[in-house]
């Protein structure tokens, strides 16, 4: 199992590394940026974690090269019957390594198309550039994989208009990555008008829509606290330090990175992610298993979460009034929002239950 962050191995994969050891496969997970307690972790799943360098950010072609021969040593070194691979760099260049190294079968998990493939965040011909060089290299990983799992039918057919894919029938349309029930559980709502976004600062995201229809609401609704989990991520789509400052001045409440995000949704009354794009925002399931409504675009990826008027409301990407209007009706009808969170709770329960999906990647994988 090949990713960007080692973190995501425990938090976004623990449960199926764990069913893959209780199916008796042997599992190397790597990734780059190990620190102790993220090392401790894969190891009590019952995998063996192995450091493998990687910008994770930027296009640095000798970079990005020497990474792809780390991966060739580490495949030839493992001999593993399969490589799956999740998120934009493990699975370009896992894909690539893996065919120079031998390895049987390829299986690559879409979860996001990044900043390459969000119109609107900036970057002018930078972004361009980006775009067609990581197309480019789609194509040429993608065409030697077994399975290619997306997790919403827009990056599908996005991917399938572009010539990215060799075929249809490497496709599987997967629900997410699902969430533990059991570690996410209902949460009484509380009386008060608590919003809350979970994110990475970063245009992409929404937070600056955020940002000011939350500002703009706290002048007529002064009970009304927003909430912000997230930080600044390094690169050309980030939020800048004095921007975010002005915001936490004028009222907003950063509440920095954390390591478990139930207490502060648990504070929460209404979940808002106004992303441009996602595969599936694991962030709203989250908010979704602890019963909150949820406010969210109706962008690639967001929309499949929220059935309109039933377990939230969506709005128009990049448009803060569109989103300040639908903040405000949860904070004049309370009624609706407690509602909306019973709701939420029915459909990840039927829907984006962890074991539920970790059971479609799973098949993709064995087949």
């Amino acid at each position: 199992m090949l990713a960007s962050h080692a973190a995501s191995l425990v938090n976004f994969r623990g449960p199926l590394i764990s069913e893959m050891i209780r199916r008796g496969w042997r599992v190397t997970a790597a990734a780059p940026d190990f620190d102790h307690a993220t090392r401790a972790g894969v190891a009590a799943l019952g995998a063996r974690p192995v450091e493998v360098p990687m910008a994770r950010t930027g296009m640095n072609p000798l970079a990005d090269l020497a990474y792809r021969k780390s991966l060739i040593a580490l495949f030839r070194r493992e001999q593993p019957d399969v490589l799956l691979a999740y998120t934009i760099k493990p699975v370009i260049w896992g894909m690539l390594a893996a065919r120079a190294a031998g390895v049987g079968r390829l299986v690559a998990l879409i979860t996001g198309l990044g900043y390459a493939f969000t119109d609107g965040t900036g970057g002018g011909l930078k972004r361009v550039i980006a775009g067609v060089m990581a197309s480019t290299l789609y194509r040429l990983a993608l065409g030697r994989a077994d399975r290619v799992l997306f997790q919403n039918p827009d990056d599908r057919d996005l991917f399938l208009g572009g010539g990215l894919l060799r075929d249809r029938g490497q496709i599987a349309v997967i629900d997410g990555s699902g969430v533990d029930l059991d570690h996410y559980r209902p949460a009484p709502l509380p009386d008060a008008p608590v919003f809350l976004m979970i994110g990475r600062l970063l245009g992409a995201k929404g937070v600056r829509e955020y940002a000011t229809a939350a500002l703009a609401l706290k002048a007529r609704h002064p009970q009304a606290r927003f909430q912000l989990v997230g930080w600044r991520d390094p690169g050309p789509d980030t939020v800048g330090e004095d921007e975010l400052q002005a915001w936490i001045a004028r009222g907003i409440e950063h509440l920095g990175r954390l390591d478990d995000v139930r207490p502060a949704i648990a504070a929460a009354r209404v979940y808002v992610l106004p992303s441009y794009r996602e595969g599936t925002p694991r962030s709203v399931l989250e908010a979704m298993a602890m019963g909150r409504p949820i406010i969210t675009t109706d962008a690639p990826g967001c929309r499949e979460t929220v059935v309109e008027g039933v377990n939230g409301l969506r709005v128009p990407p990049r448009s803060a009034v569109a989103l300040e209007a639908a903040m405000e009706r949860l904070i004049q009808h309370p009624d609706q929002a407690a509602a909306m969170g019973e709701a939420s709770l029915e459909r990840v329960r039927a829907r984006y239950d962890v074991h539920r999906v970790n059971a479609q990647i799973l098949s993709a994988v064995a087949d």
